[in-house]
């Protein structure tokens, strides 16, 4: 059986997008896994939401998040794209996130050219570092991984704030120094996500990230496709879904006291893995 992060790259190479929903938490990745998708992706924004209850402003730490790869990867058995931030530090900090991920079993991470702290990329109020700051970053990255095969992406927060040119002229500069996909966050309009997509074409794949609400376009996964993206996450949707369910189900038990659940105990305990556990379990009995 190929390497998740062999794999990854099979998937990238191929012409069909791949799409990869951001899992809320560990429940959320094994459903992505059920659900027959091909790869999974770990969000800062939602682990900070889940894990902390704080809005993704630069609160997490590189071993919170270490850990959360570790739980993602086991429980999802699906290449797993993490983001890493901005690396957690300088070009030293880099190097060892990448090994930190990859001993984790991450197939991909993303850094990005953010100062920190650093914000949600459809959030406003963000600032990047330099160009060659940022190149230095990702050749760290580069240098620092074990598997030739694990996946450097890079991403740009630059269209914000310096505007589209100078994203598209940072993401050149990112792949010269070693990326092996883009990451051009925020395009606000289809013409923008267009341009990105005819910048990269035949040279190095690009992702879209489409957050629901977001500052960019939502559009279907062949729509994304048509215009030549190779890697769609749908980052943050799973997580609104869960904090609207919880929400539900709580001004419900609130307002009468009465419990109205969405799954059984029985159930929950199946989705969860509970048979594997009780299998496992007899085989081993004494």
């Amino acid at each position: 059986m190929a390497k998740h992060t062999t794999r990854l790259r099979e998937l990238l190479a191929a012409p069909e997008i791949l799409v990869a929903p951001g899992a809320y938490d560990g429940t959320g990745a094994r459903l992505v896994r059920e659900l027959g998708f091909r790869a999974v992706y770990l969000s800062g924004f939602q682990t900070s939401a889940s894990l902390l209850g704080q809005p993704d402003v630069g609160y997490l730490t590189s071993t919170q998040m270490e850990a959360r790869v570790a739980v993602f990867a086991e429980v999802s058995g699906l290449p797993l794209i993490a983001d890493a931030d901005t690396g957690y530090g300088n070009p030293l900090n880099v190097r060892r996130t990448v090994r930190a991920y990859e001993r984790a079993g991450a197939a991909a991470l993303h850094i990005e050219d953010q100062t920190f702290p650093k914000r949600c990329g459809h959030m406003l109020g963000r600032h990047v570092v330099a160009r060659d700051e940022m190149v230095q970053k990702i050749k760290a990255a580069v240098d620092a991984r074990r598997d030739p095969d694990f996946v450097i992406v890079a991403r740009t927060d630059a269209r914000t704030t310096l505007g589209l040119d100078e994203a598209i002229e940072r993401g050149m500069a990112y792949h010269e120094a070693g990326a092996d996909l883009l990451f051009v966050e925020s395009p606000e309009s289809e013409e923008e996500m267009r341009r990105v997509c005819d910048a990269f074409r035949g040279v190095v794949p690009v992702l879209s990230n489409q957050i629901e609400g977001g500052r960019t376009p939502q559009l279907a996964a062949g729509e994304l496709e048509e215009m030549g993206y190779s890697l769609a996450i749908f980052s943050l949707g799973a997580g609104f879904a869960a904090a609207a369910g919880m929400r539900d189900y709580l001004r419900s038990l609130a307002a009468d006291g009465r419990a109205r659940p969405a799954l059984t105990f029985d159930e929950f305990n199946t989705l969860i893995g509970l048979d594997e556990h009780d299998a496992l379990e007899t085989r081993y009995e004494s």
